[in-house]
């Protein structure tokens, strides 16, 4: 292999590899408790549209008979016409969903 390849493999696995290191320190980064706050709160911390609210144990433990995969799925997808796809954060990532998921319950069980 010549020297020009091979430098060009290491360059573009360098790239691959700092742009997943990017990637994983922005997921590092992500607050649930304020992206709840910001997006969740509204109907979680209310009641409205007969959300369950962060903090009702027995509401909570009802939901989570059905397992936590069920609840995010619940969530990405949105529930019964009335919870919207993704809830009210568009641009959280499945991973992000699920970690508010978990805070709120993690708030009320």
């Amino acid at each position: 292999m010549k020297a020009t390849n091979f430098y060009k493999i290491v360059i573009a696995f360098s790239f691959i590899f700092l742009a997943q290191q990017s990637f994983s320190a922005e997921e590092e980064k992500f607050d649930a408790v304020a992206t709840y706050q910001s997006t969740c709160f509204a109907c979680h911390g209310t009641g409205a549209a007969h959300s369950p609210e962060v903090g009702d144990q027995i509401e909570w433990e009802i939901r989570m008979e059905k397992g936590l995969d069920t609840l995010v799925q619940s969530t990405i997808n949105g529930l019964n016409g009335i919870m919207p796809p993704r809830g009210l954060c568009a641009d959280c990532s499945d991973d992000q969903l699920k970690a508010i998921v978990e805070f709120m319950l993690e708030s009320s069980l």
